[in-house]
């Protein structure tokens, strides 16, 4: 008996049934749900976790220019990606082999790492954007990835940037951002938080990563604006992550503060979105606040103020320090502690009036 196979339908895997042929009974012939892929895209952004979240806007643009593509991504952070993506692939070595026999139409390599450059040199595609690995250093594949690279470079011409973070990253894909939002899955588990009765609620996000420690607030400024809102009534929860853990721990019992401890990814974003404003420095929870499309104050000391977009919805505060922009992991001035909590304090008063309000909030 003669089969016929549609190796270019969207749900063909070439190894078990689809999901179509195991629901329905359908073979290939006579389906009517096929979808033919006419673009095969892989998109290369390993991490850190924020940024891969924040390149998400590219999605929004992509699934515009080529309705029928099916798009690949390849990461470190495979959690923080929406279902939008026909196939996310975590970057191991078993993972990538198969990226090596594939053919693609289009590659968008956005990181500047080693692994990353050398897959975007590896992995055969017609058409090739971002970062390539040339005598083994990162080298802008064409024009359109030249002043990124260069900002990687030179202090002065980081300085000097004026774009976002997400503009860059559509200008390096030879394309111009529009205003396209971030791309975040709302958890479809329903998480029942049990927060104060006050309103707003303000979700104090206290920690970040290892790389720039430069960037946290005094813990104690985290204490004494937890009971500053608390008092002139607003519900307070600090936020973080494992490593968080314990301080969390102690400034919520000195604030008298709510605390909930530190969940996956998904019960993550959907605390974040039991909160009405986010106060925190520039962290993986920025980006998912941002994609909620919540209220933000966030502090920023070492990166280049312009590359952070919030859509309208983020207030950004800084050191009044010469220096700002240094991209240093040790800070000679310990600029974040002239950052107060009165500022903060009197700031989210400004973004988040205060209201009348009685519920438990889920996701």
């Amino acid at each position: 008996m003669q089969y016929q196979v549609k190796t270019t339908c969207r749900f063909f895997n070439g190894i078990v049934p689809c999901v179509y042929h195991k629901i329905k009974g359908v073979r290939c012939k006579n389906c009517t749900y096929y979808q033919p892929i006419k673009k095969r895209i892989l998109i290369i952004k390993l991490g850190a976790a924020g940024d891969v979240i924040r390149t998400t806007p590219l999605l929004r643009r992509l699934k515009q220019l080529y309705p029928h593509a099916h798009v690949t991504w390849l990461t470190y952070f495979p959690e923080v990606l929406p279902a939008a993506i026909d196939a996310v692939v975590y970057c191991s070595l078993k993972n990538v082999l198969p990226l090596l026999a594939t053919p693609f139409d289009i590659l968008y390599n956005l990181d500047k790492e080693q692994e990353a450059c050398a897959l975007a040199a590896l992995i055969n595609a017609r058409v090739k954007k971002g970062f390539i690995l040339k005598e083994g250093k990162c080298f802008p594949i064409d024009k359109n990835a030249r002043y990124k690279w260069l900002t990687g470079l030179f202090d002065d011409v980081n300085k000097k940037n004026t774009k976002s973070y997400v503009e860059e990253l559509f200008n390096i894909c030879g394309l111009t951002f529009k205003g396209e939002e971030y791309l975040i899955d709302f958890p479809k588990t329903k998480f029942s938080w049990k927060l104060p009765d006050k309103r707003p609620i303000v979700g104090l996000n206290t920690g970040c990563s290892n790389r720039w420690p430069t960037r946290l607030w005094p813990r104690k400024y985290w204490i004494a604006l937890a009971k500053r809102l608390q008092h002139q009534g607003y519900g307070v929860v600090f936020l973080g992550g494992e490593r968080e853990d314990a301080q969390n721990r102690y400034m919520a019992k000195k604030a008298g503060a709510y605390y909930l401890g530190y969940f996956p990814f998904d019960q993550f974003v959907s605390l974040i979105h039991a909160c009405d404003l986010i106060v925190t420095s520039i962290t993986m929870a920025l980006h998912i606040a941002v994609g909620l499309k919540k209220k933000i104050i966030f502090f920023n000391n070492i990166f280049n103020k312009h590359e952070f977009e919030t859509y309208g919805r983020g207030v950004i505060v800084e050191p009044d320090v010469s220096c700002k922009g240094c991209y240093k992991d040790i800070c000679e001035t310990a600029c974040m502690e002239r950052i107060t909590a009165d500022q903060i304090f009197n700031l989210c008063k400004k973004v988040a009036p205060l209201r009348s309000s009685r519920r438990t909030r889920k996701n």
